[in-house]
């Protein structure tokens, strides 16, 4: 064969002889989720996570080997979701030796390692676009042909999932299983909102969802009308901040709370010692101690804001895996979320199973139990 020839079957990828040439990679155009026009040769082989959090969503698209792409994340998984981290530590213990970055938005970002390491792309999550700007990382990434694209599953969350599963899905030449993907997530929410849509003159009960309780000794941060906020609307409810809160995060005064009366709380918790080494918040996550979580929940249900309201008097208090309201896998929390809101309408409904089969079909580790945990024993 000649070498002209040979040359032309690796480019096409063919299989020559028993031998397999690996397709080349070619310039793409690819919108992100600000609107962004970015070219990157694709299938990218060399990822640099903005947030190490962002492995929720590589995972569901690389689930035969998670971090092969990745050669830099930041880190922040070890800390915010320790659970998670072990789990894929045990299983991939490469991952120990993947260069680390601190926050764009503390300023801990190291803009010469991560030339260094040659990336194909930069993911970023967009709130950190603030800061990068001010920074001006991108145009500085950009002048030495390091592109950036911008991902959200976090600020609207309900707006931007689906996109930035197609756009990794496109990046990582995986587009088939990012469809299927958001195929699985839109089915698993229809068994919710097809169900509600059927019900005439829907009660919506009052819902106060505090973000991540217990983290600190203030009370309450909690959720606009997007992430859980926007989650206890598509579940059935009447999200109580909506009207108190602008955006997607900020804070309600705990007096409000008390006169609201509300008749479910749900409490975002994640285990965070190594941010508040023995706080209140409710340990969650994959192979959580329960009964300990349990204890907290009890504990955080009697503080002033709480202790007086409908919601513990009935013990319709929960609390569930903050980092949900992180990655595309929000479509599980919705479940269970509807379950407590409207408990006998989706009296049926298995919001563990979802989370099992999400594991089984589309992500590398098994399904552990521990991502909720209930006032009232079941």
């Amino acid at each position: 064969m000649s070498l002209r020839a040979l040359a032309t079957a690796a480019a096409l990828g063919l299989s020559l002889f028993g031998v397999a040439f690996p397709a080349h990679a070619e310039k793409v155009k690819v919108t992100d989720v600000l609107g962004r026009t970015v070219e990157v040769e694709a299938p990218v082989q060399r990822v640099i996570l903005g947030e190490g959090r962002q492995m929720y969503f590589v995972a569901a698209l690389d689930r035969e080997d998670p971090f092969k792409r990745v050669v830099g994340w930041r880190d922040d998984l070890p800390k915010a979701d320790p659970d998670s981290y072990k789990a894929y530590l045990a299983r991939y213990p490469q991952i120990a030796k993947i260069p680390t970055f601190g926050g764009i938005k503390d300023g801990a970002f190291d803009i010469e390692q991560a030339i260094a390491l040659k990336p194909d792309v930069l993911l970023m999550n967009i709130e950190s676009k603030v800061a990068s700007d001010e920074a001006q990382l991108v145009d500085k990434l950009a002048s030495l042909g390091i592109p950036v694209a911008y991902v959200d599953f976090r600020e609207k969350p309900f707006q931007n999932t689906e996109p930035s599963m197609r756009l990794i899905g496109k990046l990582f030449g995986k587009e088939k299983l990012a469809e299927d993907f958001i195929a699985f997530r839109s089915a698993e929410i229809a068994r919710v909102t097809d169900r509600l849509a059927k019900v005439k003159d829907l009660k919506r009960p009052l819902v106060m969802m505090e973000r991540a309780g217990g983290y600190s000794d203030d009370c309450c941060m909690s959720f606009g009308n997007e992430n859980f906020g926007k989650m206890v609307d598509i579940a059935g409810g009447k999200n109580f901040a909506s009207d108190l809160i602008p955006g997607t995060f900020g804070t309600v005064n705990p007096e409000a709370v008390v006169a609201s009366n509300p008749d479910v709380v749900i409490i975002t918790g994640g285990n965070w010692g190594a941010y508040v080494p023995g706080g209140a918040w409710v340990g969650l996550g994959p192979g959580s101690d329960l009964i300990e979580a349990r204890r907290k929940l009890v504990n955080l249900a009697q503080r002033p804001a709480f202790a007086q309201t409908k919601a513990v008097k009935d013990n319709r208090v929960h609390a569930i895996w903050h980092q949900f309201y992180n990655s595309p896998y929000q479509f599980v929390a919705i479940q269970e979320m509807a379950k407590w809101i409207h408990p006998e309408l989706f009296k049926d409904i298995d919001a563990g199973a979802t989370l099992k089969t999400l594991h089984e079909r589309f992500l590398p580790l098994p399904y552990e139990p521990g991502y909720w945990v209930s006032l009232e024993r079941k």
